[in-house]
C-alpha cells in the first residue's frame, strides 16, 4: 500500500494551528490545512505491512490501507467511496476521534504512525468540495416505520442505514437542533456546526424526518412509540457525574456541559439567560479528559484571569507506557490545542471543599495531594498525603467528570431492563432490548464512549433492526475480526 519506500522517504506531517493570540479571539476552527501534495505524501507513507492492525484498532473497521493507497495514487473519489463504505460521517471522526487506528498502526512500532485521521478529514472535505457526496434515497420503500430517539452520531448513523434499507425513519431530538453532543457538547472551535448542517441536508434529502424539541417520555408520550414497527434508542449517556464534596452547591460550581452548551448557543445568537462566563475569573476545571480540555479552551476565549486543571489520576508518561503495549490504546500524556492556549495542569490532586462566602458564592477550593495504593487482586486505594493541603482562589469551578450513564426515564416508562451501570440492556451484536421491537445503541447501551464507537453501534444496530423487520438484511456488517463482510 502507498509507496513501497514512502515511510522511509517522508516524515509524518500534521495540520498546524493559527497562533494562540489570534485563535482565542474567536470560536471558529483554527487548523492550517496541509497542501494536497503533502497529503498525498502522507498517504504514501502507508507501508505494505502484510497484516495491518489499523482497521482492527478502528471500531468501524475502516479500510484504511485501501483509502491511503487511493490518496497516494491521486484517486480521491475512490478514496471517498472506500471511506464512506464503513463510516457514515468521516467529517466528524476526522475532527474529533482520538484515532485508535493510529495507535494500532504497524509503522507506529518504530516510527511516527500514518496520519490516518487527517487523511480521512481531507478525503471527505475534498468529496464535499467536488460534489461527490450526494443524497442517495432508497429506490423502494418497505412500508415499515422506525423511530430513532436521539440525534447524536449513533442516532444519525442508525437513521441513515435504516433509511438506505428502505424503511421510513423519524428521528426525535429533545433539543432545538439536531446533533446531540456534536451540536452543543463540542465547542465550535473543534467542530463548526455548519459541518453538521451540511450532512443533515444530505440526510433530509434522502428522506429522513427530523423532529426537534421532542423529549420522549416528557413532552412526547412513550406510548406513541408503539405506533412504529421498530424503535431504536440512541439517547446517549447524559447523567452527569458530580462530587460528594462539601460546598458543591456553591454559586460558581457548574457542570461542564452547561457551560459549553451555553457558549455554543450564544455563538449562534440563541438567547441564554444568565450565561456562565469565565471572564476575569480564577477558573478551575476538575477533570482531565476531552471535556475538561474544551472547558479550558472556552475559558481562555472568555478571557479568564487564570485557568487551572485538576486530575485525580497520576500524570501519564510522555511516551507509550509498557503497561499498554502496541497495538493497544496507550497510556500516554495528551496535550491538546486548548492546553497549549494556557493552563496550569495538576495531577494526583483531590478537591476536599468548595469554599463559599456569606452569600453562598464560590471563592476558593481546598485540596489535598493523593497517591494510589495498588494491591494485587484489590481495587486501587486513594491515599491522602498529610501536609499537602492547599487553598486555591476560585470564582468558577467547572465539573468535567464525565457521565455515569443514560437517563432512566424512557427505560422506566417502557419497562426496559438496565444493567448494573444503568445502561440500557442489550447484547452486543444484537442490540435488542427485552422488548422485541425496541433496540438501543451507542452510549445509551455501552456507557460513555467514543464517537467512532457510536457510529459503529448505530450501523450494527440498524442491520439488526432490518433483520427483525424483514427477516434478512443487505446492510453491511463486520465479522469478529473487524473485517467488512458485506457491502
Amino acid at each position: 500500500m502507498g509507496k513501497v519506500t514512502g515511510f522511509k522517504e517522508f516524515e509524518r506531517q500534521d495540520e498546524g494551528y493559527t497562533p494562540v493570540k489570534d485563535r482565542v479571539q474567536h470560536y471558529k476552527e483554527f487548523t492550517v490545512p496541509l497542501s494536497d501534495a503533502e497529503i498525498t505524501k502522507q498517504g504514501s507513507r502507508c507501508m505494505d505491512c502484510g497484516i495491518p492492525f489499523c482497521h482492527s484498532g478502528c471500531p468501524l473497521g475502516n479500510l484504511i490501507p485501501d483509502f491511503n493507497h487511493m490518496v497516494h495514487q491521486g484517486e480521491w473519489q475512490k478514496a471517498s467511496w472506500l471511506l464512506h463504505s464503513t463510516n457514515n460521517f468521516p467529517e466528524f471522526t476526522g475532527r474529533l476521534c482520538p484515532a485508535p487506528c493510529e495507535k494500532a498502526c504497524v509503522l507506529g512500532i518504530i516510527e511516527d504512525p500514518i496520519s490516518i485521521e487527517n487523511i480521512e478529514k481531507n478525503i471527505v472535505e475534498r468529496a464535499f468540495k467536488e460534489g461527490w457526496i450526494k443524497p442517495q434515497p432508497p429506490k423502494t420503500r418497505t412500508g415499515k416505520t422506525v423511530a430513532v430517539v436521539g440525534s447524536g452520531p449513533a442516532g444519525l448513523a442508525t437513521a441513515q442505514q435504516l433509511n438506505r434499507a428502505g424503511h421510513t425513519v423519524t428521528v426525535f431530538e429533545r433539543d432545538d437542533e439536531v446533533g446531540g453532543l456534536l451540536r452543543y457538547g463540542i465547542p465550535n472551535f473543534k467542530l463548526e456546526k455548519e459541518i453538521i448542517d451540511r450532512r443533515l441536508a444530505i440526510l433530509k434529502a434522502e428522506g429522513i424526518t427530523f423532529k426537534t424539541n421532542v423529549n420522549v417520555g416528557v413532552n412526547y408520550d412513550v406510548e406513541k412509540l408503539h405506533e412504529f414497527d421498530a424503535v431504536v434508542l440512541c439517547g446517549g449517556a447524559t447523567e452527569r457525574r458530580s462530587l460528594p464534596t462539601p460546598g458543591i452547591d456553591a454559586d460558581g460550581v457548574v457542570q461542564a456541559m452547561d457551560f459549553l452548551t451555553q457558549q455554543t448557543k450564544v455563538v449562534f445568537g440563541k438567547e441564554v439567560k444568565d450565561q456562565v462566563l469565565a471572564t476575569g475569573k480564577d477558573v478551575i476545571v476538575i477533570g482531565g479528559g476531552d471535556t475538561g480540555s474544551d472547558c479550558i479552551g472556552t475559558s481562555n476565549r472568555h478571557g479568564a484571569k487564570s485557568v487551572v486543571n485538576f486530575e485525580i489520576l497520576p500524570k501519564p508518561p510522555g511516551h507509550r507506557s509498557p503497561t499498554t503495549p502496541w497495538p493497544f490504546w496507550p497510556l500516554q500524556l495528551k496535550t491538546s490545542s486548548s492546553h497549549e492556549e494556557g493552563v496550569e495542569r495538576n495531577w494526583l490532586i483531590n478537591t476536599k471543599e468548595f469554599v463559599k462566602d456569606e452569600n453562598g458564592k464560590l471563592i476558593a477550593l481546598k485540596t489535598v495531594n493523593v497517591e494510589w495504593k495498588m494491591v494485587p487482586g484489590e481495587r486501587p486505594q486513594l491515599i491522602e498525603i498529610a501536609g499537602t493541603e492547599k487553598t486555591w482562589p476560585c470564582d468558577l469551578a467547572l465539573l468535567a467528570l464525565g457521565f455515569t450513564g443514560p437517563e432512566a426515564t424512557i427505560a422506566q416508562k417502557l419497562g426496559i431492563e438496565t444493567d448494573a451501570r444503568s445502561n440500557y440492556k442489550a447484547e452486543y451484536g444484537k442490540y435488542q432490548t427485552n422488548i422485541p421491537n425496541i433496540f438501543t445503541a451507542g452510549d445509551m447501551r455501552r456507557g460513555q464512549s467514543l464517537i467512532v464507537w457510536a457510529i459503529s453501534e448505530g450501523r450494527e444496530a440498524a442491520r439488526q433492526v432490518d433483520i427483525y423487520l424483514m427477516g434478512k438484511s443487505d446492510l453491511p456488517t463486520k465479522d469478529a475480526t473487524g473485517d467488512l463482510v458485506a457491502l
